[in-house]
């Protein structure tokens, strides 16, 4: 593997990370901080940056740029009307630079999915196997918060796995290790 994609996938590991972060802290606390979102920005600037160079292209920071303000346009008013926190606002916008606009229809249905996953358990929190959950649930319904960060991270961090796994298998498959032998 080439150094540039070596560092792409480095950084695009520590935003798991911290995406997972960032889920828990939403699903415990029901807040997103700034600090976190600014540092998931600056990791996906950077694995996209990684990635530019590798292919010799900005289309993708163009796209995830573009995708982050249009995002951000759609879901302020949201937060206006106090219907999605500001905290959700700004992980949508910065998850295109985390993702990379190309896999954004992959991110839109991963969130799709997980965000109607995290409706059902709020509303049926007897799915839940632990009374502790249960119990949490429950009192997320009753003060009408869902946090909704939870199903963003997740669909973002299955996103990112996937272009992993995709940008791994491209480069063992490609004959580069073969030829560094």
């Amino acid at each position: 593997m080439s150094l540039l994609l070596t560092a792409s996938l480095v950084f695009q590991g520590l935003a798991i990370l911290l995406l997972g972060r960032i889920a828990w802290t939403d699903f415990s606390t029901q807040r997103i901080s700034n600090r976190d979102v600014l540092l998931l920005l600056c990791l996906g600037i950077g694995a996209l940056q990684f990635q530019a160079l590798q292919a010799h292209s900005w289309l993708e920071m163009g796209l995830s740029a573009f995708g982050g303000l249009a995002l951000f346009l759609a879901l302020f008013p949201f937060w206006l009307l106090r219907k999605i926190g500001a905290g959700d606002v700004k992980l949508m916008s910065v998850t295109p630079f985390l993702i990379g606009g190309s896999s954004l229809v992959v991110f839109s249905m991963l969130l799709l999915v997980f965000a109607i996953a995290t409706a059902t358990l709020v509303k049926n929190p007897f799915l839940l196997p632990a009374g502790m959950f249960r119990h949490y649930v429950q009192h997320m319904d009753r003060k009408g918060v869902v946090p909704f960060g939870v199903p963003i991270s997740a669909a973002a961090i299955c996103t990112t796995a996937l272009q992993m796994y995709h940008a791994i298998l491209v480069a063992t498959s490609s004959g580069i290790l073969q030829q560094l032998n």
